[in-house]
């Protein structure tokens, strides 16, 4: 009986059941496919277990139909560092609720242990959540304000830290590792999967977006503040909490040349849409040392659908050729979603960007949206997926230079 991967619900009680003699599902797309051992890894610590409302638990019985289980399906929500190969199948009610912003995975008992369909693509413990959150935490914030008194950001990143548990707005408190400095209010795309701002008809943002423009004197008050002598220091601008930061591209780059004049210490980083070639160009001549650039899709097409942006694809181009001549370590945000990226004409399309762009790193992530939201926006074609780790393993083989993980890793200068 161990051996079998059995089909989880969630019961009215709130409490996870198996479903004895029912296989297991995962999505792929819109498929339903078995899962399988090579599929799942034992549920990683820190991971959480989530029943998905109006949305029942389905299996396949030991005729092979498929059915319908008497409650909700579950899924993982997992820790970073780890990306999903299934996501939960399950069948949605009518006029069901849009899920809130959370990647959702598939999960099922096996050898009388939970698992989930997933594969961890990046070790760095930094992430780990025993890091995080601590008792401490308060008392670290009150000192940090004393150091930095009357500052906006400070003010804002405690919010985040406290209300939001951000782990990058933390670390500027535990002064360590990476960083976040938000910079701009507004943005240039409107993604499907955004996390600061949604529409009403949709669900809630699980944060909120900083609702004023700070100064290069704030910016660079608490870039010096964690790089002057945090271990293993990067400030990193484009948080969760904020726009696109290129838009601020004068207060940026003004923000960067007064934290350069006094310290040389530890990496500046900037996770982007970049989509605004001008901001860009500003900012890496002020000397930012690390572009992060979130993209879901190679295919002009498909990345359109989903960043109903301001701008095109070629614009990104343009921006990270500019980013690669002048010796920006470059990495891309893949934001991931088991059946989409991983469709013969997406990886394709990936081999084809990857030989015009060599950046040095993909970090994998685990797309945050209601699965049905996202499928039924994307443009669909007769491709087969190929799978996450065939994927993967494809542009590792097409680009032996590239690492692939899932965060970004302090560099020695």
């Amino acid at each position: 009986m161990g051996e079998r991967i059995t089909a989880l619900y969630a019961a009215p009680d709130g409490k996870i059941y198996d479903a004895p003699g029912i296989v297991a599902l995962g999505r792929s797309g819109e498929t339903w496919r078995d899962l399988t051992p090579e599929d799942l890894i034992p549920l990683p610590e820190g991971a959480d277990l989530m029943f998905l409302p109006e949305r029942r638990a389905v299996g396949r019985d030991r005729a092979g139909a498929f059915m319908s289980l008497p409650g909700q399906a579950v899924s993982a929500i997992l820790p970073a560092g780890y990306t999903r190969i299934y996501l939960p199948a399950f069948q949605r009610k009518k006029r069901a609720a849009v899920l809130p912003l959370y990647g959702y995975t598939a999960v099922a008992l096996y050898r009388n242990q939970l698992y989930a369909a997933a594969i961890r693509t990046d070790n760095d413990d930094f992430w780990n959540p025993k890091h995080y959150n601590t008792r401490g935490l308060k008392k670290r914030i009150q000192q940090t304000k004393a150091a930095l008194p009357g500052n906006r950001l400070v003010e804002h990143l405690a919010r985040c830290a406290l209300a939001y548990h951000c782990c990058t707005a933390q670390n500027l408190f535990y002064h360590r590792w990476e960083a976040g400095l938000p910079a701009s209010s507004v943005c240039n795309a409107n993604c499907l999967g955004c996390i600061s701002l949604q529409p009403a008809e949709c669900c809630p943002s699980p944060q909120e977006r900083i609702k004023f423009f700070p100064t290069a004197e704030e910016i660079a008050a608490l870039g010096i503040y964690h790089l002057s002598s945090a271990p293993e220091a990067i400030v990193s601008f484009g948080q969760g909490c904020e726009g696109e930061p290129s838009l601020a591209a004068d207060t940026v780059a003004e923000s960067i040349r007064r934290i350069r004049a006094q310290t040389t210490a530890g990496q500046i980083n900037m996770n982007s849409n970049a989509g605004y070639t001008m901001g860009i160009k500003k900012i890496v001549d002020a000397g930012l040392d690390s572009l992060r650039v979130s993209i879901i899709s190679a295919n002009s097409a498909n990345y359109a659908t989903y960043y109903r942006a301001q701008y095109t694809l070629d614009a990104v181009k343009a921006s990270l050729r500019y980013a690669l001549e002048k010796k920006v370590y470059v990495s891309l945000n893949l934001l991931y979603f088991p059946g989409f990226n991983d469709r013969a004409d997406e990886a394709a399309a990936w081999c084809d960007f990857l030989r015009e762009l060599p950046v040095q790193m993909i970090q994998v992530r685990n797309l945050n949206l209601d699965p049905d939201v996202f499928w039924g926006s994307v443009p669909h074609t007769n491709d087969k997926a190929l799978g996450t780790r065939r994927f993967l393993r494809l542009l590792q083989d097409e680009n032996p230079h590239l690492f692939i993980g899932s965060f970004s890793h302090y560099r020695e200068k």
